[in-house]
């Protein structure tokens, strides 16, 4: 039998022993109401098959038995006001976690929590790369062999809070973070390689505290150092000469700090005003992996990012009826890491060789009422207003502006508080232009493309609309619906994006038939669509025209250079039902099965006459899952629980069929996934209250 953790009985016996007090002849169903309650369990699960999907998360990836425990064991001293909990789940798996709390409820208090997280790649790779687990990796080094990639993060947090009087209090956590294992990796050349993953990872965070009737002020700091042992990969092929961009830069260290202040003020018993102020600098100085350039006098990065937040609020109840609420945020980032040239590209490159530092800063402004008026409704209208600032280098392969301003319009009817229905309606309009557009340039200093608006820079207008109910038409049935819609309009080139919807309805349901029995029911479907043209095949260089003119220059307009388009879309489809009983005063049941499907389409056509737009298939993938559970009371304090789960995965994505890699290895690697997988789940485990 596979098993994981720690011996059952040397737990049982040890929480037992020293958490478990001693009640006589105490009335039991006094004591479960007026005492916290402990649990130890512990069982055993069986997994069918070998998987990639159903324990890609969990450690349930491989056939065979799993050992099951899992404890929650609470001590409450009422004299002295402590309280002692240390919890487990999962402590036989991969995923295991496992936290111990002890405290006095208003003066202190620490916790020390563990936990595993695992992440199995659902891919098959067949390889004969060699080394995967280190710096140098080399093509045919092995026979060709299947490869399990899977990381591994380790966390271990402390934390400790005390109250220190006079309404001031404090706290501190610190969480380190050890990251193992190996996930698919590649180069620019189409030669696979595995990531050699060795991350450490430190978090500090401190804060201190004070609250009076009104004033209340958080002093925080927070910190963060990542370290990673593994500085570059470097990449041979099968006679053992270097191929492709190789050594490549793997993740170097940086690190973090921040101060910040925040608060609030009770100007009066129906104004408040809060705000926040946070400073930040971000660093990189990890040596490089290689001897710099000539040109390039240093041996690191030297990132150096400086950030700032600047946020104010206030909000007021002025009538009885009406509410205020202004809000302003104010961002920046000051990247000043020093500027060099790294690379010698060609005259005609869109880049230049240089680091291209990202500076941005952000404003943004929010002002909302709200009205209570007849009948519970409350009517709320809002505003709000986004300014964004950005640099970027004078090379360049798209289209840049540096200013954008974005202003939303809000309106929102809901009403509360009723018996038999609540529900909510909301509408957002919102409009979004910016700076002139600035003209894209070669590394020779010639005019480049001009032909597309980024996503996130062009001219947008967007409109959303909301409507959320809960109903309850009879005692026995309530029904919760919720609606959203959104349109996306672009102007400006005819290239780049044009057009963009969403849609989300979902339906929840639940009866209840009895005391004993109550049903659930639910589906959704979301709908996501995205229009974009670009070219077939862009003139190498536009034509030599006046530069306004060649700013809006399309693309040209023959059978073998010609525009096309792609109208994308995601479907996402859910089904479910569940249901739980309890028949018998020692037995309990439960029941779920669900069904996803999700769907995606390209759907590529000809906007220019006599184009052929390359046709690419559509990617579904369906899970069923069917869950099935028992719990039977042996005793007072004891009883057993059974689990079945069956789940199924099945996908058509081509994306995954016949993927091969252009190295020298003999067979090439490939990677791939199993389109059907199928597991069945059992689990018994046996329970015990005190």
């Amino acid at each position: 039998m596979r098993t994981h953790g720690i011996p059952l009985t040397a737990l049982a016996a040890t929480l037992v022993g020293a958490f478990a007090p001693a009640y006589g002849q105490e009335d039991e169903d006094l004591r479960r109401l007026t005492k916290p309650q402990s649990t130890v369990e512990a069982g055993v699960g069986v997994v069918s098959d070998d998987n990639l999907r159903f324990g890609q998360y969990t450690g349930l990836h491989e056939e065979g038995a799993y050992l099951l425990l899992g404890a929650d064991v609470n001590r409450r001293n009422d004299a002295t006001g402590t309280r002692l909990r240390l919890r487990g789940r999962n402590l036989g798996l991969d995923s295991r976690d496992l936290r111990f709390e002890h405290e006095r409820q208003g003066n202190w208090g620490y916790f020390i929590d563990f936990s595993q997280t695992p992440r199995f790649s659902p891919y098959i790779v067949n390889t004969t790369l060699g080394g995967i687990e280190g710096q140098v990796q080399q093509e045919g080094a092995v026979p060709a062999r299947d490869l399990r990639l899977e990381t591994r993060r380790d966390t271990l947090t402390f934390g400790v809070k005390k109250q220190l009087g006079s309404g001031f209090d404090a706290g501190a956590t610190f969480r380190n973070e050890q990251k193992n294992g190996t996930r698919l990796y590649g180069t620019a050349s189409g030669r696979f390689s595995v990531d050699p993953i060795d991350y450490d990872t430190n978090q500090v965070e401190g804060t201190v505290g004070y609250t009076d009737e009104r004033l209340q002020l958080v002093l925080g700091y927070y910190g963060t150092a990542f370290n990673n042992a593994n500085k570059s990969l470097t990449l041979l092929n099968n006679v053992g000469a270097p191929v492709g961009t190789t050594p490549v830069a793997l993740p170097p260290d940086n690190q973090s700090h921040q101060l910040s202040l925040a608060g609030g003020y009770s100007l009066t018993q129906t104004t408040r005003a809060m705000f926040k102020a946070a400073y930040g600098r971000i660093t990189q100085e990890d040596q490089f992996f290689t001897t710099p350039l000539a040109s390039v006098p240093r041996s690191d990065l030297g990132g150096r990012i400086n950030t700032t937040l600047l946020q104010a609020g206030v909000s007021s109840r002025p009538l009885p009826r009406l509410g205020l609420r202004a809000d302003l945020r104010y961002e920046e980032r000051d990247d000043n890491t020093p500027i060099f040239v790294y690379t010698t590209p060609g005259l005609t490159t869109t880049h230049n060789g240089q680091n291209e530092p990202r500076s941005f800063k952000n404003m943004i402004g929010k002002l909302e009422a709200s009205y209570a008026l007849p009948a519970s409704f409350r009517l709320t209208g809002g505003l709000e207003r986004e300014d964004r600032k950005r640099n970027t280098s004078p090379v360049r392969s798209v289209s840049h502006r540096d200013e954008t301003e974005e202003t939303s319009y809000k309106l929102d009817l809901r009403r509360s508080l009723s018996e038999t229905v609540n529900g909510a309606v909301s509408f957002v309009h919102s409009e979004r232009e910016g700076s002139d557009w600035l003209v894209n340039t070669r590394n020779d200093g010639s005019i480049g493309s001009n032909l597309i608006h980024p996503l996130h820079l062009a001219d947008r207008d967007r409109d959303k609309l909301r409507l959320s109910l809960d109903w309850t038409p009879v005692e026995r049935l309530s029904l919760q619906l919720m609606a959203e819609a959104a349109q996306d309009d672009y102007s400006g080139r005819t290239l780049g994006p044009r057009e963009g919807r969403a849609s989300f309805l979902s339906l929840d349901a639940g009866y209840t038939f009895s005391e004993k029995w109550q049903a659930l029911a639910w589906t959704s479907r979301s709908d996501t669509r995205a229009e974009q043209a670009t070219c077939l095949g862009a003139l190498a260089t536009p034509p030599a025209v006046p530069v306004p003119t060649n700013i809006g220059v399309t693309c040209p307009t023959t059978a073998g250079s010609g525009v096309w388009e792609a109208r994308l879309r995601n479907v996402g489809d859910a089904l479910g039902l569940g249901l739980k009983g309890q028949p018998t005063g020692v037995l309990e049941l439960g029941a779920e099965l669900s069904w996803t499907k999700d769907t995606g389409e390209f759907r590529q056509a000809a906007i220019t006459p006599g184009v052929i737009a390359p046709a690419i298939p559509d990617a579904v993938y369906r899970i069923t899952t069917l869950k099935l559970n028992a719990r039977y009371a042996l005793a007072r304090n004891s009883g057993v629980r059974l689990q079945y789960i069956f789940d199924r995965f099945k996908t058509d994505d081509w994306y995954w069929t016949g993927w091969v890699y252009a190295d020298t290895g003999t067979p090439a690697t490939t990677v791939s996934q199993d389109p059907v997988q199928e597991v069945h789940f059992i689990g018994a485990s046996y329970y015990y209250h005190f």
